[in-house]
């Protein structure tokens, strides 16, 4: 049956709700989903903390000496950023963020797009202006854009790897403090999925939630998701309809047919093998086919066609963001 995605957010207005309703009547598999970013104003606010941060590293209230001592004030230049080595483009608009934050005299002229597949020795981008800016700001704007390239390579990586199983590859809240909005981002510029962007919005179920209520009220995975369910609607508030997603983590499978009854969005399904990954599939299809499966733990690239091959609708990986080498990119001179 065909599938219909949406993506739920904090409220639903009126014509998501029309949309809903008629493609539940069309008889369509509505499937819910987080919020995907994309660059905006807050991506930029972040860009910019981040480069007074690195400003403060770099040069706290003082200079960058080296260059004073060696470079002419009134030297102008151009210089080109280059990848050494092929990849995904991400987050190519933060140059120009980077360079108006630092008051730099630089112009930069983009030559990629955010989500372009480049060769090894690409040019990027080019930048013209005073070289003494050009310096100083050098190590920031290849720092940050490294990062979110690397990112995004790797997250096509795994992308491509479970191409035509069905299944999709999404990101975790395993980020670099500070990064989250731009890492995410550029888990999206590789063709991956954006979980949950923090604990605001979503409710995912883990398994110290139930060992916390476990204490009080016994660790029934079925009742902690009608508990969410409940306060959710007693959260809603006049003229916004809470949409959160509601997820549960279970570990084996009778936790799973457990728990499906209550219909959650999405069943976190926690380190198990392929073979259970199957079982939980085929239990998913009689119990409750509209439920998201969602595999977790122990991801890697040699495992993942295997557990893409079981029928799991998603696949997190924490790698994506927390394991992602820096690409390798550079600044050539051509000077004038």
């Amino acid at each position: 049956m065909e599938r219909v995605i949406f993506v739920a957010g904090r409220c639903i207005d009126r014509r998501q709700s029309e949309l809903l309703s008629i493609a539940n009547q069309a008889g369509l598999f509505v499937v819910r989903d987080f919020r995907q970013l994309e660059w905006d104003d807050q991506l930029e606010e972040d860009c910019r903390t981040l480069t007074k941060l690195a400003v403060q590293e770099d040069l706290g209230l003082l200079q960058d000496w080296t260059t004073v001592a060696l470079v002419p004030a009134e030297r102008t230049g151009t210089a080109h950023i280059v990848a050494r080595e092929r990849g995904i483009v991400a987050g190519i608009q933060s140059l120009a963020t980077v360079l108006e934050e630092m008051q730099a005299g630089v112009d930069v002229e983009i030559k990629a797009s955010d989500g372009d597949s480049i060769a090894a020795n690409t040019t990027v981008a080019t930048l013209r202006g005073k070289v003494r800016d050009i310096l100083t700001c050098e190590r920031t704007l290849l720092n940050l854009l490294a990062r979110l390239m690397g990112i995004a390579t790797l997250s096509n990586q795994y992308v491509q790897t479970v191409q035509g199983t069905g299944a999709r590859i999404y990101d975790t809240r395993k980020t670099t403090p500070g990064y989250r909005r731009l890492e995410k981002y550029a888990v999206r510029c590789g063709g991956g999925c954006n979980h949950r962007t923090g604990l605001y919005d979503a409710i995912l179920i883990k398994d110290n939630h139930l060992a916390q209520r476990a204490e009080r009220d016994g660790a029934d995975p079925a009742a902690a998701v009608t508990l969410a369910r409940e306060f959710l609607q007693r959260s809603i508030s006049e003229g916004c309809n809470s949409d959160l997603l509601v997820e549960i983590e279970v570990d084996n499978l009778m936790q799973l047919e457990t728990v499906l009854p209550s219909q959650p969005d999405i069943v976190l399904l926690d380190n198990m093998t392929p073979a259970e990954l199957r079982k939980a599939v085929q239990m998913r299809t009689h119990l409750a086919p509209e439920v998201q499966l969602e595999a977790s733990g122990g991801v890697h690239l040699k495992n993942l066609r295997e557990i893409a091959e079981t029928g799991v609708d998603r696949i997190s990986v924490g790698a994506l963001t927390h394991s992602a080498r820096s690409l390798d990119i550079g600044l050539d001179w051509n000077s004038r």
